[in-house]
């Protein structure tokens, strides 16, 4: 429900103008924490990553029941459905910055080159910063494809701005798109793309639904309740992409980016059948070597004792099936 004056419906994530995590307290303003780390931060040093491996390119169809998940980079994956294919976050610029000189650089080349892309049915965009909202590619494919854009409440205005006409949602809406069902869902995360204007736009993540099958985009987040949340409303999701990179330090990112353990805790919460990690080995973000998500990964499953097969990690442009439907619905 709107309040006179207010952009947005005021709930438990929005008062009126400014968008923030249920629950949470900030005992310190963010840009000062920011401040803190920077002057104190000791990143781990990321050297070049050896090439990465040559995989097919994704397949043209799948069958019944199946998808097929193709890891480009960072947040961006090409989900195949039988119903359509889904792009997220699509990242292929070299650096994630308002500057096109400074700021943090790609290491590694995307594992599908955008001009390599099949077209997408939609296109999610889960919240408006740099690595996650790139509007040079975002124009590209709208330029190529003319795809169906979606992304959370606010964001709209921006890739307007571009050319893009998009579907804004707030956490729980949904919009059918052909045959697939788009539901954003919650996260804990902030929104940023200049130092004024934190927070006056939202983010989340989606449930992609087709048939009984789901596959839940995650986008960014900390830990919290909300991974037990989309499992008792929207079921547990027969393939969760959950990020697992940028987390240190814990007292500067834990609010806002879960570390492998915390990933892994989420898959558990969800109760998905299989988990997918993101969010690493592209841009240094954090002060983690670029290794570490992937050891923490390994390590944090072993702890949990969640099979090796049921959270991985794919190859950058590397495609891999997975079944549909074998997961229950909302409790």
């Amino acid at each position: 429900m709107k309040r006179q004056g207010a952009r947005y419906p005021v709930s438990d994530h929005c008062d009126g103008q400014r968008f923030f995590n249920p629950g949470a307290v900030e005992r310190e303003s963010h840009l000062r924490r920011l401040l803190r780390w920077k002057l104190a931060a000791a990143p781990a040093r990321w050297a070049a990553p050896p090439a990465d491996a040559t995989f097919a390119p994704p397949p043209a169809c799948v069958a019944p029941g199946t998808t097929a998940i193709s890891f480009i980079n960072h947040a961006t994956f090409l989900i195949r459905l039988p119903g359509g294919v889904v792009l997220t976050d699509p990242m292929f610029s070299q650096r994630c910055s308002p500057l096109a000189w400074t700021g943090p650089k790609r290491v590694r080349p995307p594992g599908i080159a955008l001009a390599d892309l099949p077209r997408p049915d939609v296109v999610l965009v889960s919240h408006n910063h740099y690595d996650h909202m790139d509007l040079p590619g975002l124009r590209e494919l709208q330029q190529r494809h003319a795809p169906r854009f979606v992304t959370l409440l606010g964001n709209a205005p921006r890739l307007r701005g571009v050319g893009i006409e998009a579907t804004e949602l707030d956490w729980w809406e949904t919009v059918a798109v052909g045959k697939l069902r788009l539901t954003a869902t919650p996260a804990r995360h902030f929104a940023a793309r200049s130092p004024f204007d934190r927070n006056r736009s939202l983010w989340g993540g989606c449930m992609i639904e087709q048939a009984g099958g789901r596959v839940l985009f995650a986008g960014d987040s900390g830990a919290g309740p909300h991974w037990g949340d989309i499992r008792a409303r929207l079921g547990a999701p027969d393939v969760a992409l959950l990020p697992i990179g940028a987390y240190e330090p814990r007292w500067f990112m834990a609010p806002v980016h879960v570390n492998p353990e915390e990933a892994v805790a989420a898959h558990i919460a969800l109760g998905a059948q299989h988990s997918v990690g993101m969010h690493f080995g592209t841009f240094q973000l954090a002060d983690e070597a670029i290794d570490a998500p992937l050891l923490a990964l390994e390590a944090a499953r072993a702890a949990a004792g969640v099979a090796d097969e049921s959270f991985v990690v794919h190859g950058f442009g590397e495609t891999r099936p997975y079944g549909l439907g074998a997961v229950g619905g909302p409790a």
